[in-house]
């Protein structure tokens, strides 16, 4: 029977490129000698004249005897690989191809659709006969029919011998499943390959081969579902190819088991092996082994070590504890029971809210991490001073960080303000201080140390206004990096809004506050965002509503908490150093409850403290 040679299609195939080496390998000619030919794949890749680049093509198993594989022996690489000259002529290119499709043709390879820049693979009609290395039955004519045939007198096949079985029972598999699953072996020579014949509906249609050092073409699940059957799974079926390198994307058409487990290697491979079953077969009916220890830094590669180092019955127990296969998104509350206990337990000293610093607000509001509180008030009612005056509470008292995008304040500003909180002094000797002294110059530097580890500014230096993402992705890194617990964006209107030209206000207040919500989830982190209510037109001096707030209703509906903070302006009425926290709006029960708390304001330290209600006018809350 014709064969074409290696070196033949080399010298082919080198005209049309300027590198065309071809490697040929001893691992691919010991592969021959077990390897029916019939199952041997013919694989050419022709180029384009107009390709430039090197190509580095693999023949594997264009020639069969031991002849032809002998003439590629050596491996061909950029270094050694001939340089011809190329020819620009595409007529002779097209020449080449035509003699190689003869070629092919007088030997039974129709290659009639190539197309050059293609990889397809083919399988040789007529690769039958002997596979022993180095030995070529004569030329037979065939049928198409004869050639396609795979029998195992073909394949050479016989009954498993003594030393094949004896290697299978130092891996704990016995004789019985190797017989009931055919398991053959081959011979050449004083060399023996074990056989892994594939059959369908009785006939072999497929052949897998393995030596006892481990050298395998495409045997990669055989051995373990083996081991499964030793362990009692009859219906246990292996990948054909192992691994993928990959997940792809495409979809495939599911099995029709209810139920499928999945128990492929514990190595990174075999992982992607397992998400690629999933995914094809349906991750919603799939579950997962999960491989046991085998010492103190690894576990279990497969079903095969732990049968040979724990016995069927571990491994049958192993199968029986699979667990449910993770589609993402899709939870247990059992995947959250821990959260659950500490919760309970209050293990973390959070699980009530953080104190506020002021015991008449503590009944109203905590400060739970995780939360978004909208905060609103008519201008110069005290927002700003009252959220900086909260936090300073928060990290004399718990030890919180904060970041601070606080866009109305300038910087000098805003830390003048929290340390006369925090130093309980004015930070100049001007008359809002009235005789009291002035903070020191060492007060002033401890002050400033305090500082810089508590509040992580987040602030646009150019001219532009920054937008609420890039607020978020700045704070996430004062998370990561610094540990913040509680972010402040003051205010709402200093950011910029731009939105697609066919979304309402109203659609992107919603989308800005469910991100902002996820951000304070994800990160464990409480966001005060300040909020001015639109131009009240008859405005009468009480606080305004929560649905006043400039923009959208969603301000009140997606936020945690909502707050009012209201000062008084009538000397008629009530303290003019009386400040009113309005809560109105409490989405947990445990963080607190609706209803007002009044604190008063010390114009000289900027701090607030709890009032005496009886001391203000009960119409100061008319309105409210």
């Amino acid at each position: 029977m014709p064969s074409i040679a290696c070196g033949a299609l080399q010298s082919l195939l080198m005209g049309g490129s300027k590198y065309i080496p071809v490697r040929y390998s001893a691992y691919a000619a010991a592969v021959a000698a077990f390897v029916p030919r019939r199952l041997l794949h013919f694989r050419v890749h022709l180029r384009s004249p107009h390709f430039r680049g090197r190509v580095y093509n693999t023949l594997p198993f264009c020639q069969i005897s031991s002849r032809a594989c002998n003439r590629s022996s050596v491996p061909v690489t950029a270094s050694n690989a001939v340089e011809v000259a190329r020819s620009v002529d595409e007529t002779i290119f097209a020449e080449r191809i035509a003699t190689l499709k003869t070629m092919m043709k007088e030997v039974g390879i129709e290659y009639a659709a190539s197309i050059p820049g293609k990889s397809p693979a083919l399988l040789c009609p007529k690769a039958v006969g002997d596979v022993k290395a180095g030995f070529t039955k004569k030329d037979v004519d065939m049928n198409a029919k004869h050639h396609t045939e795979i029998t195992e007198k073909n394949l050479q096949l016989e009954p498993l011998g003594e030393e094949v079985i004896a290697y299978f029972k130092r891996r704990e598999i016995s004789a019985e499943t190797l017989r009931r699953n055919g398991i053959k072996q081959q011979k050449n020579g004083k060399k023996i390959a074990i056989a892994f014949p594939y059959r369908r509906n009785g006939t072999t249609v497929s052949c897998k081969y393995r030596d006892f050092s481990k050298m395998f073409w495409q045997v990669e699940g055989e051995i373990d579902k083996l081991s499964m059957e030793e362990a009692g799974y009859l219906n246990c079926v292996s990948v054909p190819d192992g691994a993928p390198a990959q997940v792809s994307k495409e979809p495939l058409a599911a099995a029709e088991a209810s139920r499928i487990i999945l128990a492929t290697d514990a190595d990174g491979p075999g992982q992607a092996l397992a998400e690629e079953l999933a995914r094809r077969l349906g991750k919603e009916r799939c579950l997962r082994v999960k491989w046991p220890e085998k010492s103190a830094t690894e576990v279990c590669k497969d079903a095969n070590e732990v049968l040979m180092l724990y016995g069927p019955d571990a491994l049958k127990k192993v199968v029986e504890n699979s667990e449910l296969y993770p589609i993402r998104g899709l939870f247990q509350f059992s995947d959250f029971f821990h959260e659950v206990d500490a919760y309970y337990h209050q293990t973390q000293g959070f699980e009530l809210g953080v104190s506020t610093g002021w015991r008449a607000l503590d009944e109203l509001y905590t400060v739970m991490p995780g939360e978004l509180t909208i905060i609103t008030g008519v201008p110069n009612s005290g927002k700003s001073e009252w959220i900086d005056a909260l936090l300073c509470n928060i990290n004399e008292n718990h030890g919180w960080k904060f970041a601070l995008c606080s866009m109305e304040n300038k910087v000098r500003e805003h830390a003048r303000k929290l340390l006369e909180k925090h130093i309980r002094k004015p930070f100049f000797n001007a008359s809002y201080g009235g005789s009291t002294e002035r903070m020191t110059v060492q007060e002033l530097e401890q002050g400033k140390k305090w500082l810089n580890d508590t509040f992580h500014l987040i602030r646009c230096e150019d001219d532009c206004l920054p937008s609420i993402k890039w607020v978020l992705r700045l704070a996430k890194a004062a998370v990561l990096r610094y540990g913040v617990r509680g972010l402040v964006i003051d205010p709402y209107n200093e950011l910029d809004h731009q939105r697609p030209p066919n979304q309402t206000e109203t659609e992107y207040v919603s989308q800005m506050l469910t991100m902002i919500k996820r951000f304070a989830q994800h990160y464990s982190c409480h966001v005060w965002f300040v909020a001015h209510p639109r131009q009240l037109q008859h405005w009468t001096g009480g606080p305004p509503n929560m649905y006043d707030i400039s923009g959208s209703a969603h301000f009140i509906n997606k936020c945690d908490n909502g707050i009012v903070i209201h000062r008084n302006r009538d000397a008629k009425v009530g303290p003019l150093d009386g400040v009113q926290v309005c809560v109105r709006k409490v989405r947990n029960k445990v963080v607190g409850t609706i209803g007002d708390a009044f604190l008063s304001y010390n114009r000289i330290t900027g701090e607030f403290e709890d009032m005496d209600v009886r001391a203000i006018s009960t119409s100061i809350t008319r309105g409210g």
